[in-house]
């Protein structure tokens, strides 16, 4: 039998000391169950339910198939293992400390749970006349105003469905601004501790991107900020704080430097929870910011979704925000302005960019998670937040190299690089050191201004006791790794799966079942 690719399996050895061909080997350590592919366990000529056969003059028109279905069948039980056994392979903000930098993986209330499962919220259905979901677009409507109350903002577009999605908003609002005055501006202006998805957004809406350097501090270059614009300058995109962990100071004099020149400030919100309750965007001179309601609003997120990204907009580009939004009427009643409506309520808008309003789950956990906290609690969050990061950057700084610590406090992550690491050894070894120690890895080789990055957010919702156990643990993989530990180059060595081809998955990734692999 050919040997499984997991940590820490091996076969038993006969007399001889050699592997036994006549033994089979599970894979299974313990509890921790090895789990075969479903087509491995199923049988694609099977199914595990019986059915009536069809009459032999039915008639299914288009809807008859032609081939086989492909699928494999299986029983209840072995669906159920299956499920079970791949579900205890994964990890879970459930488990424990999810130290990813710049996701904001924080404990998501039961209570918000709760209140999207409501009747009427959890079965609710785009299509339905809206007479009958007012209890639903009033929940939109109170959100809303909670969104721009607390970023100091003058208008916000519910409707994008993620961050990258609420990106392409605001530099679709400020695209049209630009179009309404008459101006081809064509250049968005993109620091480079900015996220990632900054300069694709600029680009996939037909922007040329142009970098702008960071100071020695982590900080955007105000100077060369200020010399790079022109009138072919749109605007700039910016995260703040950024993905250095650091708040920019000068936020007030780019956006007043930006506005000067005719051009827009775009903010990257998804690190809003490092501020809420604490600074408002709209007093900084930012003209829109998308808010990832999964990250600042603690509604689960993860392994694709779900997702909400409402952008909240300045006076300037909130007539260009997109269809539908709710609206309020004097007589109490609720209503989506759409295109049929638009000419007189909103005559401006660049447009739709989905087919529907939102994602009511996101909203309903973000207007429990908001309710449940009021301002002051929101504050706090933020105050947490940015005093846990500091907790774990001070406890860290003496075993792993701190770029920015000389620079002050840190705001909602601590980064660290790979400098000082015994020769051979990297950022990557130090991840599958701490898969073996529980934990997820933190966010690795982001942002790109850190050679060998290392960016953990602990957020929050991390008591003093789980930290001190995260930073015991990254100690002494530091420490082994500053050493030269050899053992380390192998991790992880107690996981379902030992240390992959990462550069061969990217490269080469199988990604449909074809029969014996």
């Amino acid at each position: 039998m050919t040997a499984l690719n997991r940590a820490g399996w091996r076969p038993e050895m006969n007399a001889a000391g050699g592997a036994d061909d006549n033994v089979t080997f599970t894979g299974n350590r313990a509890l921790m169950l090895e789990e075969a592919l479903i087509f491995e366990i199923g049988s694609t000529e099977t199914t595990g339910v019986d059915f009536d056969e069809a009459a032999p003059d039915a008639d299914f028109g288009d809807l008859a198939r032609t081939t086989p279905i492909g699928l494999p069948g299986l029983s209840e039980s072995e669906t159920v293992r299956h499920y079970t056994r791949l579900s205890r392979q994964n990890y879970a903000i459930d488990l424990g400390l999810f130290p990813l930098g710049s996701c904001t993986m924080k404990h998501n209330p039961r209570l918000n749970e709760k209140v999207a499962r409501m009747p009427g919220f959890a079965d609710v259905h785009p299509l339905q006349p809206q007479e009958t979901v007012q209890g639903a677009l009033a929940v939109i409507n109170e959100l809303a105003f909670w969104l721009i109350d607390l970023t100091g903002m003058y208008g916000v577009a519910m409707s994008p469905k993620a961050g990258a999605h609420g990106e392409l908003c605001g530099i679709l609002c400020i695209k049209a601004a630009l179009e309404a005055r008459g101006e081809d501006r064509r250049v968005i202006l993109v620091p480079e501790s900015a996220h990632g998805t900054n300069p694709a957004t600029a680009a996939f809406a037909g922007f040329t991107v142009e970098d702008i350097p960071a100071t020695k501090e982590g900080r955007v270059d105000l100077e060369a900020l200020k010399a790079r614009l022109g009138p072919d300058v749109a605007g700039v995109m910016i995260t703040n704080p950024n993905t250095c962990g650091l708040f920019e100071r000068d936020m007030k004099a780019i956006s007043d430097a930006v506005h000067a020149a005719g051009g827009y400030v775009y903010c990257d919100g998804a690190n809003f929870n490092a501020i809420v309750g604490r600074v408002r965007p709209g007093d900084l001179g930012i003209d829109a910011m998308h808010i990832n309601l999964h990250k600042t609003f603690s509604t689960p997120h993860g392994g694709g979704g779900p997702g909400s990204g409402p952008v909240v907009l300045s006076e300037a580009l909130a007539p260009y925000g997109p269809l539908p939004f709710v609206a309020r009427y004097a007589d109490g009643t609720y209503k989506l302005i759409e295109e049929e409506n638009a000419a007189e309520e909103h005559p401006a808008t660049f447009g739709r960019m989905t087919a529907f309003h939102g994602q009511m789950g996101m909203f309903t956990r973000a207007l429990a998670y908001i309710l449940s906290h009021g301002a002051d609690g929101l504050k706090q969050v933020a105050e947490d937040a940015v005093l846990n990061a500091n907790y774990v950057l001070r406890s860290l700084e003496d075993v792993l190299d701190a770029p920015f610590a000389a620079s002050g406090p840190c705001m909602h992550e601590a980064l660290f690089s790979d400098k000082g690491l015994a020769e051979g050894f990297s950022t990557l070894d130090i991840a599958k050191g701490l898969i073996d120690e529980g934990y997820h890895p933190m966010t690795v080789y982001f942002p790109l201004v850190v050679h060998g990055a290392m960016l953990i957010e602990p957020t929050e919702t991390e008591s003093k006791a789980a930290l001190d156990q995260f930073i015991g643990a990254l100690r002494s993989i530091a420490m082994r790794a500053k050493n030269g530990d050899p053992a380390l180059k192998s991790a992880p060595h107690f996981a379902p799966r030992a240390r992959l081809d990462e550069t061969a998955a990217a490269r080469k990734p199988v990604l449909a079942w074809e029969g014996d692999l």
